[in-house]
């Protein structure tokens, strides 16, 4: 009896550990591919303006918005034109290389003009 109370519980192990580690796996290495995730944009008067300092772990962003970015001495701007998958992303992705100094999460909120009103 115990052997087959094993037998039949060791299909569904599997199937839990196999589907754990998919979901380990997935967010440690999260990273979209660059193509989805906007693209530089032009720097003018009223953006809205983020200053990274080294407190700064993740930033709050609108699909479809454009950013500029500041650290120190250094500054970018990005439009946040962003494939419908992609929800974040390391900011490292798209800063100029060397500009900040440690993994910084962009949270990008779905942008409003394709909501549904329902």
């Amino acid at each position: 009896m115990a052997n087959r109370c094993i037998n039949s519980l060791l299909p569904a192990a599997m199937v839990l550990a196999i589907l754990s580690g998919c979901a380990a796996g997935g967010n440690a290495a999260y990273a979209p591919r660059k193509d989805l995730l906007g693209a530089p944009g032009a720097d003018a008067p009223g953006l809205p303006t983020v200053t990274i300092t080294p407190a700064t772990r993740w930033v709050n962003v609108t699909g479809g918005e454009t950013v500029r970015f500041v650290s120190g001495t250094r500054s970018f701007t990005w439009n946040f034109q962003v494939g419908v998958t992609v929800t974040r992303f390391d900011l490292n992705q798209v800063a100029p290389p060397g500009m900040l100094e440690r993994p910084v999460m962009v949270y990008v909120a779905p942008n409003p003009l394709y909501l549904s009103n329902s």
